[in-house]
């Protein structure tokens, strides 16, 4: 999966200067959330840039740059639930649940980020650095926590009751 997602980056890179599709897809989607919370916020893309600029209320707040797309953390989310796989409808039923929670609660992620940027620049490395990523690699752990609890030992079980 990192080395398909490797390719991908580098194709995109290759046809043009700017971000890859699934990062711009995560800024607009953002800038949609964050305009039906009641901000006013738009994305613009620069030439030579690999990010995605994204303002609130007309003040450029933060750049949405490849890494922010989840994908890197949602590939290691998968490879973990395949290592402790249970049968494979399970297993294929948590990682798309799994990946879509992962991929929704990133978009909130950046859009909380660029509220609290926008009120508080001063916390950028505490809000950016620190209370995020904890965020999502808190709920990943407690996705994977989740699973191991819950259809691992199932698996467990099972093949202890039938070996007696």
């Amino acid at each position: 999966m990192s080395l398909g997602y490797k390719w991908y980056l580098d194709v995109s890179k290759t046809t043009h200067y700017q971000p890859d599709y699934i990062t711009y897809q995560v800024a607009e989607q953002t800038q949609v959330l964050l305009n039906v919370l009641g901000f006013k916020s738009s994305i613009a893309l620069q030439e030579g840039e690999q990010w995605v600029r994204l303002y609130l209320n007309d003040i450029y707040i933060v750049r949405v740059i490849e890494g922010c797309n989840a994908i890197s953390v949602i590939i290691l989310f998968i490879a973990f639930i395949v290592a402790f796989a249970s049968t494979i409808k399970k297993t294929v039923m948590y990682i798309l649940a799994g990946t879509v929670l992962i991929y929704l609660v990133n978009v909130l992620r950046i859009a909380i980020i660029s509220i609290g940027l926008y009120y508080y620049p001063e916390s950028e490395h505490l809000i950016h650095g620190v209370v995020f990523p904890l965020i999502i690699y808190g709920m990943v752990f407690l996705l994977w926590v989740y699973w191991v609890n819950n259809f691992v030992k199932l698996k467990k079980k099972n093949a202890e009751h039938s070996a007696v």
